[in-house]
This record gives C-alpha cells, sequence and structure tokens, in this order.
C-alpha cells in the first residue's frame, strides 16, 4: 500500500487538528457542541488519508480523478456546512441580541418613570445631582 505525499500530509494535517481541537477544549476556549463536529471531521479525513484502497473506492464511486481532490472535496463540503450552521446560530444570536437590547431599554424607562412618580427618591444617576 502506497500513500502519496499529498496523502501524508492531509492525514497528518488532520491528525494534528483533532489534537489541536482537542487542546481548544481542555482550555475550555471551544465548546464541546462544535468541537465533536471538528474531531469528527478530522478523523475522517484523517482515515480518508490514510487508507488508500477506502479512498480510491469513494474516488471511483464519486466519479473523482485524483483521491487528493476527493479529500479536498470532503474538507469544502465540511467548511461549508460549517459556515452555513454558524450564519444560523449568529443570525439567531443577533434576533436574541435585538430583542434583549429592546427589554432593557423599556426596562430602563420604567425604572426612570418609577423614580420620578417616587416621592423623595434619588435622581437617576446614583443620588448625585449637578454632577
Amino acid at each position: 500500500m502506497f500513500l502519496s505525499r499529498t496523502q501524508v500530509i492531509v492525514a497528518l494535517a488532520a491528525v494534528g487538528l483533532a489534537l489541536f481541537v482537542l487542546d481548544l477544549v481542555r482550555r475550555r476556549r471551544l465548546s464541546e457542541e462544535y468541537s465533536l463536529l471538528w474531531v469528527v471531521a478530522s478523523v475522517t479525513i484523517a482515515i480518508l488519508g490514510f487508507t488508500t484502497p477506502l479512498l480510491k473506492a469513494i474516488t471511483r464511486t464519486l466519479g473523482i480523478l485524483y483521491e487528493g481532490s476527493t479529500v479536498f472535496f470532503f474538507g469544502l463540503a465540511f467548511a461549508t456546512a460549517m459556515l452555513l450552521y454558524l450564519s444560523v446560530k449568529l443570525s439567531r444570536l443577533g434576533q436574541e441580541n435585538h430583542a434583549l437590547t429592546r427589554e432593557l431599554g423599556l426596562l430602563r424607562n420604567e425604572i426612570d418613570e418609577l423614580r420620578r412618580a417616587a416621592p423623595g427618591a434619588a435622581p437617576p444617576g446614583g443620588g448625585k445631582a449637578g454632577a
């Protein structure tokens, strides 16, 4: 079984990526939710890089000419799926942020109205009039 230089580089890079992801999780810089996706993807790419017969079979099945192109295709498909997933999450977080900002504004307005209505209440700003 002969591994091309490209397969070895891709497989080693995938193993390195998996180790890097695990280190990010260990240091709490990446949540487990995302780490599972990254580890599965990098292990899949590593398996494809190290197992030539499997890679050749997948390449023939998909009608792709070169094994390196198959690995690149799966990497690109994963990156596209992750970008779409993160775009959906970012859109939802933006909507939640907008709703929370609106609610905060309403609560501040209500607090200011209650302070104005209460006799002898401290003025807004912590009781420092004229500051």
